[in-house]
């Protein structure tokens, strides 16, 4: 590939209205197209055979993570928390760290404090569980929001109220080659986040039974 090719793809952030973080971008050939929008469908829960309804969301940067604040309000006032990353693991593998029980409010404010990172490192996720749910909220390494719960009505709400159109046949980043980026700098803010918000153990995600 040539570099200088490379170089200018990865300066474009800009597809139309649409303006990407600095984490993800689609491949070279741009395969899809990204745009704003959100879609639902169902996710087939391996472990326990249930069917979940999901809700995949694209937003474009300027509102990307107010949405993502948004979106963790209807999962209570009590949370857990896993911290994803793929900062030292090979290929596609990321490691997930687990902290239980804390407040809605003290995540967020943590979360506000670490924006840069959440925002545009791809190598950095975050999932947010109703241990009460179960309902989950994912603020994934390509900064998509991803919703697992039995009844999206109230996610779907926030979404329209923020301006973003539901496209069941829309075409995520993840769906076809694209390309990760990372700064040197996240890895540290990334273990910087760890410590305040106290994650200690391997995380499962939330199980449907």
């Amino acid at each position: 590939m040539n570099p200088e090719k490379l170089a200018a793809h990865l300066e474009v952030d800009r597809y139309g209205d649409f303006l990407l973080t600095e984490a993800i971008r689609p491949s070279i050939d741009v395969q899809v197209i990204p745009c704003q929008g959100y879609r639902v469908g169902t996710y087939r829960d391996k472990r326990s055979s249930i069917d979940v309804p999901v809700l995949m969301a694209a937003v474009s940067r300027e509102n990307l993570f107010d949405v993502f604040l948004q979106l963790l309000d209807p999962l209570g006032e009590v949370v857990d928390v896993v911290l994803e990353t793929s900062h030292r693991t090979e290929g596609s593998k990321h490691q997930d760290l687990l902290r239980e029980q804390i407040d809605l409010p003290v995540l967020k404010s943590n979360c506000c404090d670490f924006e840069d990172l959440l925002l545009n490192d791809g190598c950095t996720g975050v999932a947010v569980i109703d241990p009460a749910g179960p309902m989950e909220v994912q603020f994934d390494e390509h900064k998509l929001l991803v919703v697992y719960a039995r009844d999206l009505k109230p996610f779907e709400r926030i979404l329209r109220q923020a301006g973003i159109p539901r496209d069941d046949r829309m075409k995520f980043i993840t769906e076809a080659e694209h390309l990760h980026s990372t700064e040197p700098h996240h890895a540290k803010d990334f273990e910087q986040l760890c410590y305040r918000i106290g994650v200690d153990e391997p995380a499962e995600h939330v199980n449907w039974e």
